[in-house]
């Protein structure tokens, strides 16, 4: 079932212009990929089409859209299907993140977190995965969860809700597309150093604060590459493994959270109190 080779192989990314999507549509290309792209900022899209391109790899299509817009990507949808026919992987990479406690998160917050991260690839899904089962050619979805989708984090309640959801629509179709010989993988990165990691909005919080500042470069610290993400991710879709994890760290909690569960929760709590804490000196309020 494992899709061991790339070459030929119709691979879509979505959030193609920065980050892990972008470092993920560049290794595809260079291990053979013909690639189908898009993402919500044109010009960052722009410029890894041409990057792709620079390199000697093959961009079949590519169009700037929000797949939290369920007729943008059906539009898209037909548009690659007519241009080249069903594909063999598809990567659900774009998302975006808002963090703080339910008390500060405000309805747009959540939904937000679940119109682009989980309805948005649930969009994808729908439009590219029953083609690809009429194909007959078997292929391989990948869905880019996160630590937040394994592990309770602090602060992390909306971006968890999209997260946890994506982990459970992954889980099942790993089951019901296993007899088209469509593998899934649930990628769960822990810290990643991209865009993400100044944009993501605290809700409540100055991120300028030096207390906010010191969370964040702690974070970075631990971060991981989007190309070693990238590589992670393609070596999942070689060895059909459906949880691909991108660092120790998150590999070792979630086997903790299972197997010793009243120390997880004591740590869990703490690590709660510690975040709250840290930024409630900075915390501004509605």
């Amino acid at each position: 079932m494992a899709i061991k080779d790339l070459r030929g192989r119709k691979f879509l990314v979505t959030g193609a212009a920065s980050g892990i999507g972008r470092a993920l549509a560049l290794a595809a290309a260079a291990e053979g990929a013909e690639l189908v792209l898009t993402d919500l900022a044109a010009p960052g899209l722009d410029d890894t089409v041409r990057t792709v391109r620079e390199r000697g790899g093959s961009v079949l299509h590519a169009t700037a859209l929000d797949v939290s817009d369920y007729d943008a990507v059906s539009a898209f949808a037909a548009d690659v299907h007519q241009r080249a026919g069903a594909l063999d992987v598809v990567a659900n990479v774009a998302g975006t993140s808002v963090w703080g406690t339910v008390d500060a998160l405000e309805h747009r917050h959540w939904k937000q977190m679940v119109d682009v991260n989980l309805m948005g690839p649930i969009h994808v899904i729908e439009n590219f995965v029953p083609p690809m089962i009429e194909a007959g050619r078997g292929g391989h979805l990948v869905n880019v969860s996160s630590a937040a989708g394994l592990l309770a984090l602090p602060w992390h309640a909306a971006y968890s809700a999209s997260k946890f959801g994506l982990r459970g629509v992954s889980e099942v179709l790993r089951f019901d597309l296993h007899r088209h010989r469509i593998g899934v993988s649930l990628v769960v990165p822990g810290a990643v150093r991209t865009p993400l990691v100044d944009s993501v909005q605290i809700v409540g919080v100055d991120r300028d604060h030096p207390a906010a500042r010191k969370l964040t470069a702690r974070f970075e610290r631990h971060a991981a590459s989007p190309e070693k993400v990238a590589g992670c991710i393609l070596a999942g879709i070689r060895k059909n493994r459906f949880l691909v994890y991108t660092s120790f760290d998150v590999r070792f909690g979630y086997w903790w959270a299972r197997k010793f569960a009243p120390p997880y929760n004591l740590v869990m709590q703490l690590a709660n109190n510690y975040f709250s804490r840290t930024l409630e000196a900075v915390r501004t309020r509605r």
